[in-house]
């Protein structure tokens, strides 16, 4: 992986969820790299812990929307819009499968595609971050 990126100015916080565990270790490590704070989990349950720790601070969730754990992305995505209204959501997934799975909700699609391109991921993440100011309870 090309290397043509620069740290964010301030430690910021990724839980990834991913299931595919060669595609979770690659991808935390490449964000690693670009400076951010990566918590890793493999499955929705996972990530649901560590959502409910207040004390933990997460600004950015990367999800499939494919149900990995007791919940899909799109399930997570409304627990975090409801409880952590400020922290930035990006599902990924293929697209015949969120189509369907967008449709049942009404709500936004998935944001990126499988399997993840690092760099993609990268400037999803930093345009979230620097579009709007982080803002708390």
């Amino acid at each position: 992986m090309t290397m043509a990126h620069q740290s964010p100015a301030v430690i910021q916080t990724v839980l990834l969820v991913e299931d595919e565990v060669i595609a979770r270790v690659m991808l935390a490590e490449y964000l690693r790299d670009c400076g951010y704070n990566v918590i890793e989990a493999a499955d929705t349950d996972e990530a649901l812990v560590v959502l409910q720790h207040a004390e933990i601070e997460v600004d950015v969730v990367l999800c499939g929307i494919s149900k990995t754990g007791s919940a899909g992305g799109f399930a997570l995505s409304q627990f975090i819009r409801s409880t952590r209204p400020w922290t930035h959501v990006v599902l990924a997934g293929n697209h015949a499968r969120a189509v369907d799975a967008a449709g049942e909700l009404c709500e936004a699609g998935p944001t990126l595609s499988k399997p993840y391109e690092p760099q993609v991921v990268l400037d999803r993440i930093k345009r979230l971050l620097a579009g709007r100011p982080k803002q708390k309870k």
